[in-house]
């Protein structure tokens, strides 16, 4: 059998048995919009870490991060640090209080315990679905690129096909699709990932002085090394990439959804820990890669290995690796931006909406979504380049209110609790905050630190403005309870 034909019955396979799980559990995930947006807040340590795990480990996290490897070298590590540490970095400062609430999206808890203004809300509920959209784009776009390397289909309706599937099985299951799907697949992307780094550093016998002296012999030293890059560019690379996880409503939704604050923590913790090892494991094959063809676009890169390099049957277990991996990222952030959608720009502005409205509206705006994640993996250029762009914009605007809003309390020796504000942000300090952020990470004439300069102007903008409009309400929209 060849290895075009053996993917195509892997992903039927596979595909079919996650549709089956997802068709079991959907009564209880329609039975109210609490349950499908976050499961009632009841999910153990084992499903809280198996679905963050799962969703960590996308296809980003094997073909991106593999052709950023590649194209970089070892500066892409300082973005890894960024973006896999600071889940590490959410465990430990923001999992354990986002666990003792049952908010349904992080942007909620902004509104009830920091701002209260439903403009702020929607605006920060549109921001944050921009990170969800970017990397249910980013799942199609790697399927895409695959299966145009091994087989030489279009990659378009390949990732029409993939996106159509995201699509029906989240919509099915809300969470309870995502989670016990995840389960699954995180089991798969443990096994299968510790066998494919096994293989993949075989070139090189598993030694990282064999592979600078083999990217040096090739006439790419430069990239074994720090010593070119500005050190500002390797700060901005990890603040990107922080800021973007600490907007990302998935983990936040995952700590709203697990029992208690012990088990949101544990279970983040432990997915990040083995994940920044995982994903800068990834980016090293990408240079071992290199070594072996120096011809490669990017994201091309992890494809070829599996078709020219490794044997069929190393080949197929590697895609089943990125198969599961891919599908638990689609899922969950597919999921997490229509809650998004749903919870801060319909129901603060429609709130006699039933539960069974809340629900037919995530369904709708599940399959929207997807068609419009679609289209961003069909003209977005590389699956980082387009995670990082989500990033920058979604964090430069909410993480700055966020960390401000939380610093900054009303009653300091008050814990944060549901229902009652204690903050002294304002309406208007939230929103151009908010916009300010977003927008100047944007803005290419700031140069390459324009994300650091926008958490800065963010900040200032939200404390000043903030100061200047207390006692002062922005207009009618500004939530009076949560």
């Amino acid at each position: 059998m060849s290895l075009g034909v053996l993917l195509w019955v892997i992903t039927l396979v596979m595909c079919g048995a996650f549709l089956y799980v997802s068709w079991k559990v959907s009564n209880q995930a329609t039975s109210s919009f609490s349950h499908y947006a976050i499961g009632g807040g009841t999910f153990p340590i084992y499903l809280i870490f198996c679905t963050q795990f799962a969703t960590i480990m996308g296809v980003g996290n094997f073909v991106g991060h593999a052709g950023k490897g590649y194209s970089l070298g070892l500066p892409h590590i300082a973005f890894i640090l960024g973006e896999q540490g600071s889940k590490i970095v959410f465990a430990l400062v923001f999992a354990a209080l986002a666990g003792r609430f049952t908010y349904n999206t992080f942007t909620e808890m902004i509104d009830d315990l920091l701002v209260r203004d439903k403009v702020t809300r929607a605006l920060g509920g549109l921001l944050a679905s921009m990170i969800m959209i970017a990397w249910v784009g980013g799942q199609g776009k790697g399927f895409g690129t695959i299966f145009n390397i091994v087989t030489g289909a279009n990659p378009i309706p390949i990732i029409l096909f993939f996106s159509a599937v995201f699509i029906l099985y989240t919509t099915l299951g809300g969470i309870y699709s995502v989670v016990w799907t995840d389960l699954i697949q995180g089991i798969l992307v443990l096994i299968f990932g510790t066998a494919f780094y096994i293989y993949a550093f075989s070139p090189v016998h598993w030694s990282i002085a064999e592979l600078g002296a083999r990217m040096a012999a090739v006439g790419k030293a430069e990239l074994w090394s720090f010593s070119n890059v500005p050190p500002m560019t390797l700060v901005t690379k990890l603040v990107t990439g922080c800021i973007g996880i600490l907007a990302a409503q998935i983990y936040w939704q995952r700590c709203f959804s697990a029992k208690d604050g012990k088990t949101a923590r544990n279970g983040l913790l432990f997915s990040g820990i083995i994940a920044i090892i995982m994903v800068m494991l990834t980016a090293l094959v990408g240079m071992v890669i290199l070594t072996l063809n120096q011809g490669l676009k990017p994201d091309d890169a992890m494809p070829w290995f599996m078709l020219n390099y490794v044997p069929v049957g190393i080949s197929a277990m590697i895609f089943v690796l990125i198969l599961a991996a891919g599908m638990s990222s689609a899922d969950s952030n597919l999921n997490s931006a229509a809650i998004l959608i749903v919870n801060d720009l319909i129901k603060p502005f429609k709130p006699d909406a039933t539960d069974k409205e809340l629900v037919k509206y995530a369904t709708t705006f599940t399959v929207i979504i997807g068609i419009f994640a679609a289209l961003a993996a069909i003209y977005a250029k590389t699956i980082i380049g387009l995670f990082s762009k989500a990033y920058a914009m979604a964090g430069g605007g909410l993480v700055p209110l966020l960390i401000v809003g939380l610093l900054w309390k009303e009653r300091p020796n008050e814990p944060f609790e549901m229902g009652k504000k204690n903050s002294k942000i304002t309406p208007w300090g939230a929103r151009i905050g908010l916009i300010a952020g977003s927008v100047l990470t944007q803005i290419s004439a700031l140069g390459p630190n324009r994300v650091i300069i926008a958490l800065v102007v963010s900040t200032i903008l939200i404390v000043v403005v903030s100061s200047l409009t207390r006692g002062k309400t922005a207009d009618p929209s500004v939530s009076t309870e949560a």
